[in-house]
């Protein structure tokens, strides 16, 4: 059994704000799920980011209030969380009026969904997912499957589906031939399952679209070695998803930025 974690990185909305969008399938043997949980693992706790998302956008995102706290890099770790918290709560409490409310929300979603990495600086948290990165690239036994669409070629009425479900029908077309040159190396058949990031905007549409996989296949072949519909997980809980959105952002940022430091390590 093969299993293949997926997530994406950019939005699939023409013309949204990101000019590509990348759907990555990040695929391991089962037996080597535990190795690769124990070793992420071991990172996290390098870094006190045990229970936290890798959620690698945010992670990179630069926090400002860092920058307004004296001598924030010399202060433990404990230290640094309270003067970002505190400076965060003074920074809410000024928005809260009725001429800043539309920036009071987007203040407020910004500090939830960056809360975990605050005790860290903006080169340390560039570590970390750099550390990730070169650890995914170490993996002999992993494969990653992406699919990279530059929405500024996307023709809709051309392709006859949007840019997420040509995404996903590439994704499902490339492990399922995988799967088959696996089985004839072993001798023997081996199956895939697809365990997909708990986005409810494509949890329903990607399920049909498999269903209607099983039954008369993709454009490019048929399917039967993957097995049922994506099993939808919450990334917060499951750190190979979080891995998969790693893979999605390096490959998103080497095409439209040109940035690599990521990108040579997963390409690996």
């Amino acid at each position: 059994m093969i299993l293949s974690y997926i997530d994406e990185s950019g939005t699939p909305d023409i013309p949204g704000n990101t000019s590509h969008y990348v759907l990555s399938g990040l695929s391991i043997p089962i037996e080597k799920w535990k190795k690769c949980e124990i070793e992420v693992h071991q990172i996290k706790q390098n870094y006190n980011l045990i229970n936290a998302e890798i959620h690698t956008g945010w992670l990179l995102w630069p926090y400002l209030e860092q920058s307004k706290i004296l001598n924030f890099e010399m202060m433990d770790l404990a230290k640094r969380r309270y003067e970002v918290q505190k400076y965060r709560n003074s920074e809410l409490l000024r928005l809260q009026s009725p001429s800043t409310q539309k920036l009071y929300h987007k203040t407020k979603k910004n500090y939830n969904q960056t809360k975990d990495y605050i005790h860290l600086t903006f080169d340390e948290r560039k570590k970390f997912v750099y550390e990730i990165a070169k650890l995914i690239g170490k993996w002999s036994f992993a494969r990653l499957f992406a699919e990279c669409i530059d929405k500024l070629h996307f023709d809709p009425a051309k392709a006859k589906t949007t840019v997420d479900e040509q995404a996903f029908e590439q994704i499902v077309s490339r492990f399922e031939q995988y799967l088959k040159i696996y089985s004839k190396s072993c001798k023997t058949k081996v199956y895939g399952i697809l365990i997909h990031d708990n986005n409810y905007t494509v949890c329903k549409r990607h399920t049909l679209l498999m269903k209607q996989f099983h039954r008369s296949g993709t454009f490019w072949t048929s399917v039967h070695n993957i097995i049922e519909t994506p099993l939808f997980v919450d990334s917060q809980l499951t750190s190979m998803i979080q891995l998969a959105d790693v893979c999605s952002y390096a490959l998103r940022r080497y095409l439209e930025k040109g940035e690599d430091y990521l990108f040579k390590e997963i390409f690996k």
